[in-house]
């Protein structure tokens, strides 16, 4: 990767398991990079379910009802085609995705949130990123959309259904000429109990890693909090403009989100995190 930031680089946020989390990071995530100057679009192509649009919509809300002044990226929803033929829904989704592109064309980033489940256009969106992050829960079940663990040995005997759909979404992207992308696999909403399983857990996705290359990192913990920061649209950096008094367990968050951040890797990123600490 060059030494300048390519406008606009693209994180997707996908797994075709639901619940893992993806619309909380994402959310974070955007506000994060918006807070360290970045010009940043957001797409919702889980546009039915909508977690992220109802996000930035509670977000919105929350700063006219306060008065308070939070950023706020440009975000578009995309929904699925109701064109009942499949070339011509196919098409349709192509087009609307490339528009709203085309759209943030001028954006440091793009951040897109994906459904868990299958589909063409989350399919599509994958082949568009620069970076893929993945957040998993710390289970077995979770663990399955990436590869087949044996029960008895515990090693991985080969890639499952998201993995093979990443890899041919790399394999399309780069028939753009667009190169690879990197993959992070985080292990997201993680407890302090379990130790037993989490020992497990870490063993086999790091089997995984070698096996069908991504990189392994660390998500953010289980916290009632982001259920509550919500309703009103808010994420662990803006407690302050909210006046919302910071704990330990906030402070903590806010590190793994920093880590996260850290783990993308690009210079012009690690030059604003280091101006801000």
């Amino acid at each position: 990767m060059s030494n300048n930031l390519r406008k606009p680089y693209v994180i997707v946020l996908g797994n075709e398991k639901g619940g893992t989390g993806k619309s909380t990071v994402s959310m974070h995530l955007i506000t994060h990079l918006l807070r360290l100057g970045f010009q940043v679009g957001s797409i919702d192509v889980d546009a039915r379910q909508g977690t992220l649009s109802r996000y930035i919509e509670n977000r919105n809300d929350y700063k006219k009802r306060k008065g308070v002044n939070l950023p706020m990226p440009d975000h578009q929803p995309i929904f699925k085609s109701e064109l009942k033929s499949l070339d011509e829904a196919e098409k349709d989704e192509t087009s609307r995705f490339d528009t709203c592109l085309k759209t943030f064309q001028n954006k440091d980033f793009i951040v897109i949130d994906t459904p868990g489940s299958d589909s063409f256009l989350s399919r599509y969106a994958h082949s568009f990123a620069d970076t893929l992050i993945t957040p998993l829960n710390d289970s077995f079940i979770d663990l399955d959309m990436l590869g087949r663990v044996n029960p008895e040995s515990g090693k991985v005997e080969k890639p499952s259904t998201y993995a093979e759909m990443v890899w041919d979404q790399k394999k399309r992207r780069a028939m753009r000429g667009k190169g690879t992308f990197d993959w992070i696999v985080i292990r997201n909403r993680l407890s302090s109990h379990r130790a037993k399983n989490k020992k497990e857990m870490q063993g086999a996705l790091e089997n995984l890693a070698k096996r069908i290359g991504f990189r392994l990192g660390w998500g953010l913990g289980e916290r009632v909090i982001f259920r509550e920061l919500f309703l009103d649209g808010l994420t662990l950096l803006d407690l302050k403009d909210a006046g919302i008094s910071m704990t330990l367990s906030h402070l903590t968050a806010r590190q793994e989100l920093r880590a996260l951040l850290e783990m993308i890797r690009l210079p012009a990123l690690s030059e604003k995190l280091s101006k801000a600490s």
